[in-house]
Order: C-alpha cells, then sequence, then structure tokens
C-alpha cells in the first residue's frame, strides 16, 4: 500500500509561515538599520561579546543568532571597531541638518543667479518643497560655500560704448610717466548732505566681487543735495573749493574757471605746460568752455564718460563728507565753513598718494575689461 505525502493545503500554509517569517526578519533588520527613531543602545559588554565571537571566526548571521541581535547592528558594531579600534560610542556631530542636500544646493544656485534675492524669499520657496526653516539656517548654508550678505555698491551705469572709451582710455595711458600725471591739476563737483547718506541694500556675493556688475546699484549722476562744491588737487596738495550758488550752467562754470583754475595751478606750481582734468558734463564740453581752454592754452585731458573711478579726487571728497559729518554741521552756513576747513586739511601725503598710485586704476580698467573697478 503505497504511503501517503502531506496535503497540499499542509505545504502552501507552511511556505506562507516561512515567507511571513523572512520578510518580519528582513523589516526587522531593515528598520533596525534606517530608522529614523533611534532604538535603545546595547550595553558595552553585548558589543564586547559580537567582537569576541567575530574574532573567533563566526559570521555575521551566526552571531545574530546566537546574541538575538539584528545582523545589521552586528555589522555597524564591527565596521565601527575596524575602523575606529573601539567599540565605545564615539561624540556625534549633533542633529541632522533640516536642509536636504537638494534644497541647499538649490538656494546656492538661487543666489548666485540672483545676488539680490532676500531670505524671505528663499525661505518662502523653501517652504513650497515642504521644508520649513529659519532664515539663519537658509542663511548658514549660504555662507558655508562662502557667500555674504553684503552692502551693494552704487555704480555708474556702464554701457557697452562707456566699457569701450574706459578700456581705450586706460590702454593709453597705462605706460605714462609719473612726472605726467604730476603735472595734472584734477577737478570735479559734489553736492554734499547736510543730513546722513542714502540707504543701503544687500547683496549676497564672494570675496573680491563687489564691483562685479550683478553686485552693484547702477546710479546716475544728478539728485538733491544740500550745497554743491568745485575743487581741485594735483599732487601737490589741494587747490581752490568753491561753493556754487544756484544751478551750475555753462557761463558759471567758466567763472569758476577764471578765478580759480590759474590761481590754484600757481599755488601748487605746476607750471605753465600742466594738463587739466574735467569729466564729461555737458557745460565742461560746452563750446564757449572749450574756446577758453584754448585761449587760455590750457590742455584738456580726454575722459571717458561714467568713469568716477578713474578721478583720484572722489577719493578725496569721501574723506572730506567723512570728516565734515563727523562735526556736525546744523546748518548750511556752518555746512560750507567746515568743508573749506577740513579741504585745507587734506594732506600733501594724501594727495601725492592718490597721484603715484594712478596706474594701479588703469591696470583695474584693463583687467575688468572696461567695467567698474574697486576705486
Amino acid at each position: 500500500m503505497t504511503q501517503k505525502g502531506p496535503p497540499v493545503c499542509n505545504l502552501i500554509s507552511v511556505q506562507i509561515q516561512l515567507l511571513r517569517d523572512g520578510l518580519r526578519c528582513w523589516l526587522r533588520e531593515y528598520w533596525g538599520a534606517n530608522s529614523i527613531m533611534k532604538s535603545k543602545e546595547h550595553t558595552r559588554q553585548v558589543r564586547n561579546m559580537v567582537l569576541e565571537k567575530f574574532k573567533a571566526g563566526l559570521g555575521y548571521k551566526k552571531i545574530s543568532q546566537t546574541l538575538n541581535i539584528s545582523r545589521s547592528t552586528v555589522q555597524s558594531i564591527i565596521r565601527k571597531w575596524k575602523e575606529y579600534g573601539t567599540t565605545v560610542n564615539l561624540p556625534r556631530q549633533g542633529r541632522p541638518p533640516k536642509l536636504t542636500g537638494r534644497t541647499r544646493r538649490s538656494l546656492i544656485r538661487e543666489a548666485a543667479k540672483r545676488p539680490m534675492v532676500t531670505l524671505d524669499e528663499m525661505q518662502r520657496a523653501t517652504a513650497q518643497v515642504g521644508e520649513t526653516v529659519h532664515r539663519t539656517t537658509i542663511s548658514r548654508a549660504l555662507h558655508k560655500c562662502g557667500l555674504y550678505g553684503r552692502v551693494a555698491r552704487r555704480k555708474p551705469l556702464l554701457k557697452e560704448n562707456h566699457k569701450k572709451s574706459r578700456l581705450q582710455f586706460a590702454r593709453s595711458h597705462v605706460e605714462d610717466t609719473a612726472n605726467m600725471w604730476k603735472k595734472v591739476l584734477w577737478s570735479d563737483e559734489t553736492k554734499i548732505e547736510l543730513f546722513g547718506h542714502n540707504a543701503k541694500r544687500y547683496a549676497w556675493r564672494r570675496n573680491n566681487t563687489a564691483h562685479h556688475s550683478e553686485n552693484t546699484i547702477p546710479t546716475v549722476k544728478y539728485g538733491g543735495g544740500s550745497i554743491m562744491l568745485w575743487g581741485c588737487f594735483s599732487s601737490a596738495g589741494t587747490g581752490k573749493l568753491v561753493k556754487v550758488d544756484g544751478k551750475m550752467d555753462g557761463a558759471k562754470y567758466r567763472a569758476i574757471l577764471e578765478e580759480n583754475l590759474l590761481e590754484s595751478a600757481k599755488d601748487l606750481r605746476l607750471g605753465r605746460r600742466f594738463t587739466f582734468q574735467q569729466d564729461n558734463d555737458p557745460k565742461h564740453k560746452a563750446r564757449a568752455t572749450m574756446e577758453w581752454f584754448k585761449k587760455k592754452n590750457i590742455h584738456v585731458l580726454e575722459w571717458p564718460s561714467q568713469s568716477p573711478d578713474l578721478n583720484p579726487i572722489e577719493n578725496l571728497w569721501q574723506d572730506l563728507k567723512t570728516a565734515v559729518h563727523k562735526r556736525s554741521p546744523s546748518n548750511l552756513t556752518e555746512l560750507e565753513l567746515f568743508c573749506k576747513e577740513e579741504w585745507a586739511r587734506i594732506s600733501v601725503t594724501r594727495c601725492a598718494k592718490l597721484v603715484e598710485t594712478y596706474p594701479k586704476r588703469l591696470a583695474a580698467v584693463i583687467a575688468a575689461k572696461g567695467g567698474s573697478t574697486k576705486y
């Protein structure tokens, strides 16, 4: 009589049970290694027992079954021992970052692409992808890659023709001698406010990129001011400083030159064959003004438009404004008086240094291909 085998339904039940046990074991090992919620740590005695059995030649699976701990835990203990030579828990780096790597890279790209983007805008962008973080978290992420919030510099708006003329000027004068620049009488007008300066704006930028066009605020020449001044200087010191009454026009500009230019050149001992520098303001380039220069035999330096960074008198204007505002003038009369006093106090050394380093300005324009410089 032939012996019957086990019923088919029993075999199926056994197979299902084995599958369940295997899945349960796999889930236990998986979540033991990847769960966000940290399980209770094993004692140092248990970790040492794992190491002893491993040294005795037992495999991960056998150790796991013998000590009734997950295989991933056994692997982790032995891996740590191989790397650090100990089973003691090592100091941790701290809490996990709230920003994912993908979001952090996206923020860095956005700040590099749009330097004027604000922290609030980036915070809203991260919230849209499900990562709600504080502004300081975003700021720290940008700091780690070298991006810092800095005040955007105000620079003249440079078009392509401006850059071309600036570059041409720099290349044609970069090899001029120091004596040539000592014979130049630099001039300009400036307006000085009685109270304070304009508001600041910030831009995300890297070091040494303050004067790149995307990190600056374009400006134009004309705007309000308390008093308008005309002044001049050379490497020998400061010349005359004159307050402009009312609106400056060509006739008033020529009157200022008539009364102050040649006298300043004489006081600074520039001799007869000196060069006068002025910008391309329409009243400076008017036909009557140019004829006045020709009549007086004064050589005028050809000047590229939108180039205050090439005129070292701008540095003296900044020195003057800083010194005057420290004295806190209370009215326009005091403002004019303080300006003339502080202008006279500017040292010859300061003036000479600005002229002596002028070739560096020209080299900076050439390096920037006619663009803005740090000056």
